[in-house]
């Protein structure tokens, strides 16, 4: 199954990904006509601003910065990149795009590191510089919150890495591993939007997170902040890691709890009255893009969620359940059926995975995910599972996820591999990467959480 429908599979992971092309976005969105610059429903007359600053930070923030350089002018030859004074984005390591007048400054993610510290740095220097006469474009994408955070005095950036790494191995979900983050943080949870007040304030959005909620898309630096302090904590404590985090961590976030710490802006803040925030890219989009591809080569289909979280190998279990439905009865959709699912799960370290570095275990959500599945879909007819991670990085893995069919099982078997033990140890890397499953579409410079597909032929087969 895996060879004969992995052309057809790839197909609708193109398509989906070309759906949610960061500059392709931008385009749709953004438009420049004379000294007007339409942006969504809201014209902006440039003639109004001093300087237009671009700011921002993402996996696919880069080919934003490049695709709003070249929003052409109707009628002057000219582009809005003529009219940019400066800009400063942070983005991941090789997910860059040529630009001119806007800075990029690769960084690190998922665990934030020293040049995403300078990087912010100079963000925050043209964010401070900003006037009541300047108009200030921020460009924001998934990975944000690892990739633009200047913490607040007294924690450090080693401080900083160990809450991100200790939140990402207990299976925190991403609102979660936010709301702390936010609280440790200078431009998180609208606090970049009060930075750049009193300029005009404009944020484009490729959302990565399940229901687009903007407070939580990169830690949402402008936007009012729904979460507090007693959220954060709450979180730590439910998670048992105020003995793990790092003192200073555990110190701040008490004394915010106590009320010795102002909060973040919440709405009804004035500063907010100059903000316009705008989501231009989701998951939903990708999705329904997925389906559309998927009826072209024949499937009937059907989009299940796009709000699937949890735990990855839960999610898998899942999924190969509804393989199952379908081979077996036509429901919920009749075959040769696809099915789509979107959103993001977790991943809670196990066995030789709690120690990556020392046992060489290796793997991300979706290939647990894939791996799961598979064991349960073990023996089963004319189904295939395709896991997606849109930005092309599977956790901290070149793979984007893995496929997995009837027949995954029994071939990892004939070569000695034991998929139960590679699942119980977070080794699904390494396991599809023996099969030839690893699905590989490096750096796609975008990120809107991940897909998964369920397809089923129309006619029954047999299992290798």
């Amino acid at each position: 199954m895996i060879a004969k429908h992995r052309e057809q599979a790839l197909a609708i992971c193109a398509a989906a990904l070309e759906a949610v092309n960061p500059a392709r976005a931008v385009q749709a969105h953004v438009s420049l006509r004379g000294e007007i610059l339409q942006i969504g429903a809201r014209p902006y007359d440039l003639r109004r601003y001093r300087h237009i600053l671009v700011i921002g930070a993402g996996k696919a923030s880069a080919s934003m910065a490049a695709a709003l350089e070249d929003i052409p002018s109707t009628g002057s030859g000219q582009v809005l990149g003529d009219r940019i004074a400066a800009g400063a984005v942070n983005v991941k390591y090789g997910y860059t795009a040529p630009t001119r007048r806007i800075q990029l400054h690769q960084a690190g993610h998922p665990v934030p590191d020293e040049a995403g510290l300078q990087g912010t740095r100079r963000i925050v220097d043209l964010a401070r510089s900003a006037t009541a006469d300047d108009l200030v474009i921020c460009l924001i994408s998934g990975g944000g919150s690892a990739l633009m955070f200047l913490p607040v005095e007294g924690i450090d950036l080693a401080a900083m890495q160990a809450v991100t790494s200790a939140l990402l191995a207990c299976g925190a979900t991403i609102n979660e591993i936010n709301a702390v983050r936010k609280h440790l943080d200078q431009v998180k949870g609208g606090q970049l939007a009060r930075l750049v007040y009193p300029a005009e304030l404009v944020t484009l959005i490729l959302s990565d997170v399940v229901g687009n909620p903007l407070d939580v898309i990169a830690s949402g630096p402008t936007v009012p902040d729904a979460t507090t302090f007693a959220e954060a904590c709450g979180i730590i404590g439910r998670y048992g890691l105020w003995e793990t985090i790092p003192a200073p961590v555990a110190a701040y976030l008490r004394q915010g709890l106590a009320g010795q710490i102002p909060d973040t802006p919440k709405q009804g803040d004035p500063l907010f009255t100059r903000t316009f925030n705008l989501v231009i890219g989701s998951n939903t989009i990708a999705a329904e893009a997925a389906l559309a591809k998927a009826r072209e080569l024949g499937f009937n289909t059907m989009l299940l969620s796009t709000y699937v979280e949890g735990e990855a190998r839960e999610a898998g279990k899942f999924f190969a359940a509804i393989a199952r439905e379908i081979v077996a009865s036509g429901r919920p959709v009749p075959r040769p059926a696809c099915v789509v699912a979107g959103g993001e799960t977790t991943v809670t370290l196990r066995g030789r995975g709690k120690e990556p570095a020392l046992s060489g275990a290796k793997g991300g959500r979706n290939q647990e995910l894939a791996l799961s599945a598979a064991i349960q879909m073990a023996g089963l007819p004319d189904a295939l599972i395709v896991t997606l991670a849109t930005d092309g990085t599977d956790g901290p893995t070149d793979a984007a996820g893995a496929l997995a069919d009837g027949t995954t099982v029994n071939r990892a078997r004939a070569r000695g591999l034991d998929p139960i033990a590679y699942l119980a140890n977070n080794d699904a890397y390494h396991f599809f990467e023996a099969l030839g499953d690893l699905l590989i579409t490096g750096p796609t410079n975008t990120n809107v959480n991940d897909l998964t597909f369920i397809l089923v032929e129309k006619l029954l087969g047999k299992v290798a």
